[in-house]
């Protein structure tokens, strides 16, 4: 993976006003590994400014001081706006079937695949795309502090946002494509065939190793070929990074995963920033 920047990266379009509040949404991007947001001008159809703050919180309590410290100092978080959006980044979350899902019971499908805790909160989306419903624990701590900047805003799980992007990008393809979402101690896996989800899942990693492991491991428990199917490699990922190589050493078919922007960006963006902060491009 791409070596962690801890310097803040921080896009802005030089020439940016922020005069008229309704033509503005700020979009947020959080995790215990850091805090990104966006802010498009909806009016122009651009990106103005694009932020990302890195830091390591050990709990939601730790993430909340370092958004309220991201948001003292600064300003452009303070202004009024159109529409925020919300968008949190953890592993504590489950798909269930539509045809199964009870808004009742949404403790009972993440106790047995992450720790559940008593006074945990539980919210879900709906991923029409796949008839589904992701239930997940957001920073509800973080949410109640946002909640009290901006009043009423909207939020997801960062997986809902990510799978749904990837099936409506890729609608065309009738074959078996594996993208992995990379990050630094993390990588999420979907496998999609014919606007079909067939596989999803986060795994931790240490080593090029490991990352490759669960790779092959999710392609033989899916019966694919790694000569022929499609490994699209996107997030904080670039073709000279330990990943990049070893994926392509055991696997024919790798790409860095490329897409169109909606909004332009009145800045410089890389391509390798535009795959690092896909999600966040997207939530608007």
């Amino acid at each position: 993976m791409t070596k962690q920047n801890t310097e803040p990266l921080k896009l802005i379009n030089n020439n940016l006003i922020l005069a008229t509040p309704n033509h503005y949404t700020l979009s947020i991007q959080l995790s215990l590994d850091g805090f990104s947001f966006c802010i498009y001008n909806n009016f122009e159809t651009c990106l103005e400014v694009l932020q990302h703050h890195y830091f390591k919180a050990k709990s939601p309590e730790a993430l909340l001081s370092q958004v309220e410290r991201i948001f003292a100092s600064e300003p452009l978080l303070n202004k009024p706006f159109n529409k925020v959006t919300v968008s949190h980044v953890n592993n504590l979350s489950s798909l269930v079937p539509k045809s199964l899902f009870d808004k009742n019971q949404l403790k009972s499908y993440l106790d047995y695949s992450v720790k559940t805790l008593e006074n945990d909160f539980f919210d879900f989306d709906e991923l029409t795309v796949i008839n589904a419903v992701n239930v997940y624990i957001p920073y509800v701590n973080v949410n109640n502090y946002l909640i009290d900047k901006f009043g009423s805003f909207t939020f997801n799980h960062f997986s809902s946002l990510l799978i749904e992007q990837l099936i409506s990008q890729n609608s065309l393809s009738n074959d078996a494509q594996l993208f992995a979402h990379i990050s630094e101690t993390h990588f999420e896996i979907i496998v999609i065939q014919s606007q079909k989800l067939l596989l999803y899942n986060t795994f931790n990693y240490q080593t090029k190793e490991d990352f490759i492991y669960y790779i092959l491991f999710v392609a033989e428990q899916l019966a694919l070929n790694p000569n022929t199917f499609n490994l699209f490699l996107l997030g904080a990922i670039s073709s000279s990074d330990k990943l990049f190589a070893i994926a392509y050493k055991y696997v024919k078919n790798v790409k860095l995963y490329n897409f169109a922007l909606k909004y332009k960006p009145l800045f410089t963006l890389s391509e390798s920033q535009q795959r690092q902060f896909f999600c966040l491009l997207h939530q608007q």
